[in-house]
């Protein structure tokens, strides 16, 4: 096998041999590997503030089950968004991936996927979380509208501040607003404050990541 042919199919080297390897098709692994399907915690650390913001909302209205439609939804919407947050990343941040041993096998800076090809993806993804957030009421479509300059400016900010985990936090934690509004149509203060605690708790995960 040509050495090409071996950083086309081979692992990246900042990433384990995963699931994606062994449940996908073999053309399909640039792009799992480019919106970090094999690396799923990224996901979870989306989503559960969604999920703890519908719990929430939902004791605040009379309680009873939390819907279950409204999980598959934000668990849809969260794995999606967050491949196309780390689409978007890659792409912003591919030439400065290919001087750096860690990164350079990623799909793009390897030559796995190109520059156009992660683009169409990417708006691929944010297509299905269109059809998520579209599912809900006007405000919180409103709401899940108001996110998208924090994911577009995320990937610049480690360029021009020490602390780009507290936009990170702004960005991943955006759930806790919108879950409370897709089932109680408003924003009030309990939100905000599961919102600032989800910031808080990003940050501190996010620094040890950094380290």
């Amino acid at each position: 096998m040509m050495k090409s042919e071996r950083t086309y199919w081979g692992q990246v080297a900042d990433a384990a041999h995963s699931w994606v390897e062994r449940n996908t098709p073999t053309v399909l692994w640039p792009y799992a590997r480019l919106a970090r399907f094999d690396r799923p915690i990224g996901t979870w650390l989306l989503l559960l503030p969604c999920w703890w913001s519908i719990a929430l909302a939902t004791g605040t209205v009379g309680g009873g089950m939390v819907s279950l439609w409204l999980l598959a939804l934000f668990a849809i919407g969260a794995l999606a968004m967050r491949g196309a947050g780390c689409t978007l990343n890659d792409i912003a941040d591919q030439d400065f991936d290919a001087k750096v041993a860690r990164t350079r096998s990623r799909p793009i800076p390897s030559g796995q996927v190109s520059v156009k090809q992660a683009w169409i993806f990417l708006v691929l993804q944010c297509l299905v979380g269109l059809v998520v957030l579209l599912q809900f009421n006007l405000f919180a479509i409103g709401v899940g509208v108001a996110s998208l300059t924090i994911v577009a400016i995320y990937p610049f900010m480690k360029r021009i501040t020490y602390y780009p985990q507290f936009v990170l936090g702004l960005a991943f934690n955006w759930g806790a607003l919108l879950g409370w509004a897709v089932v109680r149509g408003d924003l009030q203060w309990p939100a905000f404050i599961l919102y600032s605690a989800g910031i808080s708790w990003t940050m501190a995960y996010d620094t040890i990541y950094a380290h």
